[in-house]
């Protein structure tokens, strides 16, 4: 057959990189429960995507791409087995059914959060290997270099091996120690499908899909966990809210200009109803005080409307249960709305300049940190230093809708709103 031209092959190899990213932790989890091998079934999905980067571009992509992944990789683990003794019986569980075992990916989940782990690298592993995240996009959740991040995965892949960590979901009993580190999981697969850190496009609508289906899961395996509910809650407010986000050419909405109207308001009354089943176990956590912000934000007619006061205490509230600098930034947004005397730029820009100097290294590498500096010195005047934090926004993210709107701000610093807090675009 005729080369395709590089043309052609940049366009495979487009869909086949979409394939991966929407479909290697599925392949992955099918393989680890029947293979028993967390490594194995890695090897054969990259066996399997390396053997499509050669056919591909010549034979022109299948049909049902994530069926001919799992078919090569079938064939690979069936190789595999054939060198164990335990391989008979196990063969024809390696196929590709219409309804995957809908708990092969959460048993990977709890796998890889695993508490012989490092909490990061639990959360790490787990984002890279059964979300499709890159390190790239694992680093920008975590704010840290991406050797860090490649560093954490493999030390954590060698763990799972020597220890012979089980590949199931655990008994109530060892349900705390992980339950902790899978509902972040979740929480930042949710973030990077919301508004991606990379690529080109502005959200991975699948990713926030994968998270809200792991969170339902979750509350479906323990429902009288108030911290389940409370992440349920919050994705499912966030995505009521899906449709008013972007212009039909993929421009981002801040959340003062969004149309309410668009909004899914009986999924919001259903969001609410999970956080109040939430509250009635008194055990408030982080999720819940999270949903509670954006339920302040969903149920107001209006972005005048808006309960700013409410929303500050519920900051307070979230840093008194899980202190970070990323929600002392957003406090200082909710200051920056608030009423006077609490509230205004002023009071808003001197409680970022008050965070400690660990907290501004690391918000140093966080787009929203400037571009929120830039909302508040534009709002004081101070023109040129706004101009100055944009730019190092601007500089920060690799979000194309972001991109757009921080060029926007640059070229029309009187009339520019600003930048929305990242989840409450």
């Amino acid at each position: 057959m005729a080369d395709p031209g590089s043309g052609a092959r940049d366009d495979v190899h487009g869909e086949l990189a979409r394939v991966v990213r929407e479909h290697a932790g599925r392949l992955t989890a099918c393989l680890v429960r029947v293979l028993g091998d967390f490594a194995a079934a890695e090897d054969v999905v990259a066996d399997a995507v390396e053997t499509a980067l050669r056919r591909w571009p010549a034979e022109g992509v299948p049909e049902h791409p994530d069926a001919w992944l799992l078919t090569v990789a079938r064939r690979r683990g069936i190789d595999v087995l054939r060198r164990q003794a335990v391989y008979r019986g196990k063969l024809a569980e390696l196929r590709w059914p219409p309804q995957p075992d809908p708990d092969d990916r959460l048993k990977l989940v709890f796998t890889c959060c695993h508490p012989a782990l490092p909490r990061q690298a639990q959360i790490a592993l787990t984002l890279r290997t059964v979300c499709g995240l890159t390190t790239a996009q694992i680093a920008a959740a975590f704010v840290v270099g991406e050797s860090a991040v490649v560093q954490r995965i493999t030390r954590a892949k060698r763990k799972i091996a020597a220890a012979g960590i089980p590949y199931r979901i655990p008994g109530d009993a060892e349900l705390p120690d992980r339950l902790g580190q899978v509902l972040t999981v979740v929480y930042l697969l949710f973030n990077e499908g919301y508004l991606t850190s990379a690529g080109d496009r502005p959200q991975a609508a699948h990713l926030a899909d994968d998270a809200e289906w792991l969170a339902a899961q979750l509350a479906w395996l323990m429902p009288k966990q108030p911290e389940v509910l409370g992440l349920l809650a919050l994705i499912r407010l966030h995505q009521a809210r899906a449709a008013a986000r972007f212009t039909p050419s993929g421009d981002l909405v801040p959340l003062r200009d969004q149309d309410r109207a668009r909004w899914d308001h009986a999924a919001i009354g259903e969001a609410i109803g999970l956080l109040e089943r939430a509250a009635t176990a008194k055990r408030p956590g982080p999720y819940q005080v999270q949903a509670a912000i954006v339920a302040c934000h969903a149920e107001a007619p209006t972005w005048d409307d808006t309960d700013w006061p409410q929303i500050l205490v519920l900051y307070d509230i979230l840093i008194a249960l899980a202190p970070s600098p990323v929600h002392r930034l957003h406090r200082a947004i909710a200051v920056h709305h608030a009423p006077a005397p609490r509230g205004g730029p002023a009071n808003a820009l001197a409680a970022l300049d008050a965070l400690s100097p660990a907290d501004q290294r690391t918000l140093e590498r966080y787009s929203l940190y400037h571009a929120t500096r830039a909302e508040l010195l534009r709002a004081l005047g101070r023109i040129e230093d706004a101009r100055t934090a944009d730019q190092r926004a601007l500089e920060l993210t690799t979000n194309p809708a972001q991109q757009t709107l921080l060029q926007h701000r640059l070229d029309h610093p009187l009339t520019w709103p600003g930048l929305p807090p990242r989840g409450d675009g």
